[in-house]
């Protein structure tokens, strides 16, 4: 553990001030910072806001020791299961990787779990896989996750092919994303006699404006649970765990492109990308452009020397 953040009160702000001010803390300025203190091991930094940040190798001692006995007066870190057993529920977690990147397929994946299973990620570094910067050990914690016993999970990559044809067809990344969703729900669904106990519920991001995308495109299994979709999905295990099964499958099918293209592909959609997609097409021809990329994105307009389409501007719907 080496950040934590909270929200406290102006009682509680008052409290850590004084014993980040007592001469055992560094002082420093940080911007929009009611204080800020620097030890060896870790710092505090709280906010006008009200929010405190906790920062380092030492986080995990000073909230325990620290900030739960002497400024919030209740112990919560490594009790959240009892201030919120639902944290226990048997569940699905839903996420995607590769919608953002230009090069490469559309990976969803689906992660069922447990109390057992939740237990046995205990300090396993299973958390979201935007929070884990290296494919390699990307790879490592969603090989950990595939071996824990009672944990049951599918993936589904939509290569930049049948992504091409799905968005013609709908005209809509989100259509794409709701039925990928739905076919990994579907899919773990029909594995449920593995689940013990039966799942009450799936959760993924929303990343539709419509919560009832996804749900339109359940299919008939998926329909016999709740879906709950939120923002911040993510802090959820079982979706964390499920944005690093598909982050392992891009990070793998994307190598598989460059290796069958012997092409450099990057990810994600910056000059560099669309650098490497002109190469690409000055080797490999324009028409095979639609095989490792996603075809709507304003990159390969750019890469083919087309017009780009105007902009829609986005607008909130009324409530």
């Amino acid at each position: 553990m080496t950040s934590y953040t909270a929200k406290l009160t102006p009682a509680q702000a008052d409290v850590l001030e004084r014993l980040v001010r007592d001469g055992s803390y560094e002082l420093r300025e940080v911007p929009y910072a009611r204080f800020s203190g620097v030890r060896k091991d870790h710092n505090v930094t709280f906010y006008e806001s009200g929010k405190l940040v906790v920062q380092g190798k030492g986080t995990k001692e000073f909230v325990e020791f620290v900030l739960e006995p002497q400024v919030l007066g209740e112990a919560k870190l490594g009790y959240e299961e009892v201030h919120n057993p639902a944290l226990l529920d048997a569940r699905i977690g839903v996420d995607e990787s590769g919608k953002g990147d230009f090069f490469g397929p559309l990976c969803v994946a689906g992660v069922y779990v447990n109390a057992a299973v939740l237990a046995a990620w205990k300090d396993k570094g299973v958390r979201d896989s935007k929070s884990i910067s290296s494919d390699a050990q990307i790879g490592k914690v969603a090989e950990i996750i595939r071996e824990t016993p009672g944990c049951v999970y599918s993936v589904v990559p939509i290569g930049c092919e049948a992504y091409n044809r799905m968005h013609k067809t709908t005209g809509s990344v989100n259509k794409v994303l709701a039925w990928g969703h739905a076919r990994v729900i579907e899919n773990l669904m029909l594995q449920r006699e593995r689940m013990d106990p039966p799942p009450v519920r799936a959760i993924s991001d929303q990343f539709a404006q419509d919560k009832n995308t996804v749900a339109k495109a359940l299919m008939d299994l998926g329909r016999s649970i709740e879906l709950v979709q939120r923002h911040r999905a993510e802090e959820d295990l079982a979706v964390a765990a499920a944005s690093i099964l598909a982050r392992d499958e891009f990070v793998r099918r994307l190598k598989r492109l460059e290796t069958d293209f012997k092409a450099r592909l990057p990810k994600g959609a910056s000059a560099a990308v669309e650098s490497a997609g002109k190469e690409f097409v000055a080797q490999h021809g324009a028409d095979q452009l639609g095989k490792v990329a996603k075809l709507h994105f304003r990159t390969a307009f750019r890469v083919l020397g087309l017009p780009e389409p105007p902009k829609v501007e986005w607008q909130r719907r009324p409530a």
